[in-house]
């Protein structure tokens, strides 16, 4: 049986709400994120068609994605720094329109980051995650609970892109996003699939 990556975003917080850049600041989920994170869990159980465990189940150590986890069902969940969010330095907490105030045209895939991480950092912890996956899947599925921007840079990275290609790559809260390889080669095989798909009690 084929193995696969399973991507998993954290449900929505109030600053995911409110586009908000969220690094290392612990905030929950809102009670809509809650709810998203819960079907996420159906949606998960769907797209793997199987009642094997998965090999490894990794989580940030946010609380807004061990939570997520814990609400999609993923109780085993190993928390790692590895998996965190890009951290944002000094536009933490800040949107994109306050942060182009004083640094015009600003993104995270284009421009530095002060006192955060580089692009080259960002990408070196992805690699070192994915190298621990791809040992992973001979055992069976591997499922990732963690953020927006660096899930993004982990898809760009497993497809041998830099982490400015995440740019390319959607993920809204709670989405999740199927990695594999066609022959050996590493594909995208399902992307952003939505919470919202499956009703939950």
């Amino acid at each position: 049986m084929t193995s696969h990556v399973y991507l998993l975003r954290h449900g929505q917080t109030e600053w995911s709400e409110s586009g908000r850049h969220t690094g290392a600041t612990d905030v929950p989920l809102t009670d809509a994120g809650v709810q998203q994170a819960r079907r996420a869990g159906a949606v998960l159980a769907r797209l793997r068609a199987t009642d094997r465990p998965a090999a490894l189940v990794l989580s940030s150590p946010r609380q807004r994605a061990w939570r997520t986890a814990e609400l999609a069902g993923l109780h085993d969940a190993e928390r790692t720094e590895d998996l965190a969010e890009w951290d944002y330095g000094a536009y933490e907490g800040l949107t994109t329109p306050q942060i182009r105030e004083t640094d015009p045209g600003w993104t995270v895939w284009t421009h530095a980051v002060p006192d955060g991480e580089t692009h080259d950092q960002v990408h070196a912890r992805a690699t070192k995650v994915l190298e621990r996956v791809r040992q992973a899947l001979a055992g069976g599925d591997v499922v990732l609970v963690g953020h927006g921007h660096f899930s993004r840079v982990l898809i760009a990275t497993w497809l041998g892109l830099p982490p400015s290609e995440g740019v390319h790559f959607g993920l809204d809260p709670a989405g999740t996003t199927v990695l594999g390889d066609e022959r050996g080669d590493p594909q995208v095989r399902r992307l952003n699939v939505p919470a919202w798909e499956v009703d939950v009690d």
